[in-house]
């Protein structure tokens, strides 16, 4: 391995910690095809990377340890953040140091930010901030390419989450093409109480499409007019662009949601859509201050733990000071 850290040559603390944060997604557009051989669906998804963040803290250490602060310490079933190999944090410096021929030792410390099972690909967040950050730890030197590389083998969402900004992503979503965004976008975030299983979303789709109850995915949908929104605008054309293969399996799985996206265009959002596999809705505002209000509005209704106001598109997994 041959290449710098993405962030920049990483820079150790007194206590020899290195620090990286990766940010949140929202699918703008998710177009899923139908079941593959291999286990997995064809997408054809649009990415963006939004302003909440999971830092990564990792420092020298007598094999691997991880402790998870923040968002996911105290819940239970799709919400809990495990603190052993079933992260993916776990898996990234295990897969890195294997690669890199360096012994895994590392105290690994996650501050979440970004809720678990929430369709906004926490999880995913936090393997990129801990593959750049054991990078500068281990001075393994990885390329840009070979860490792309390795996040795909960790997870659909990992490259992305490592390359931020607007990607229009295909296979599973690990093929990335980058898409030039020409301004802000503005969010709100309503987060839900509970979490989604993203493989029982999946699975109720699979089952909703067998039933005949939704399309049968064989013609994935153009991400076109999407990526012309998001390239410039105005507002409405990527309002009515929006689109999640995924929300009528979420809904179905969750009918409470349906109560969540209604409150959030009654409160002025120009649209909403549910990232992802769920439960975070995506309400979409007119501009920074619109989203104020918006936040404000939201945080009163009772249908979600927490609203947060957020915009992207924002750079992938970097390093902090």
């Amino acid at each position: 391995m041959s290449w710098s850290s993405p962030g920049g040559p990483g820079r150790l603390a007194g206590d020899g910690a290195v620090v990286a944060r990766a940010p949140a997604k929202v699918n703008v557009h998710l177009a899923v095809g139908p079941l593959r051989s291999d286990g997995f669906h064809e997408l054809r998804t649009v990415y963006l990377a939004v302003s909440l963040f999971d830092t990564v803290t990792v420092r020298p250490g007598d094999g691997l340890s991880l402790t998870v602060t923040g968002e996911g310490t105290t819940g239970s079933g799709p919400d809990a953040v495990p603190t052993d190999r079933r992260n993916l944090v776990w898996r990234a410096a295990e897969l890195l140091a294997e690669r890199a021929g360096v012994p895994a030792d590392a105290a690994i410390t996650i501050d979440k930010s970004i809720p678990a099972a929430a369709g906004l690909a926490g999880g995913s967040a936090d393997a990129a901030a801990a593959l750049v950050a054991l990078d500068a730890l281990w001075a393994t030197h990885a390329t840009r390419g070979e860490l792309t590389a390795l996040a795909a083998r960790l997870g659909s969402d990992v490259p992305f989450s490592l390359l931020g900004g607007v990607a229009l992503g295909s296979g599973r979503g690990e093929q990335l093409s980058p898409v030039l965004a020409r301004r802000r976008w503005d969010w709100v975030l309503g987060i839900a109480g509970e979490g989604l299983s993203t493989p029982a979303v999946y699975a109720e789709l699979d089952r909703l499409r067998a039933a005949g109850r939704v399309p049968d995915g064989e013609e994935l949908s153009s991400p076109d007019p999407v990526i012309a929104a998001l390239r410039s605008g105005p507002v409405p054309a990527l309002a009515a662009a929006l689109g999640n293969d995924l929300q009528p399996p979420a809904l179905s799985l969750r009918p409470d949601l349906r109560r969540a996206l209604r409150a959030a265009t009654g409160a002025g959002a120009a649209a909403a859509v549910v990232s992802g596999s769920g439960p975070t809705v995506a309400a979409l505002a007119e501009d920074e201050e619109s989203a104020v209000r918006l936040t404000a509005a939201l945080a009163g209704e009772g249908v979600y733990r927490t609203v947060r106001a957020v915009h992207g598109p924002v750079p992938g997994a970097r390093l902090v000071g």
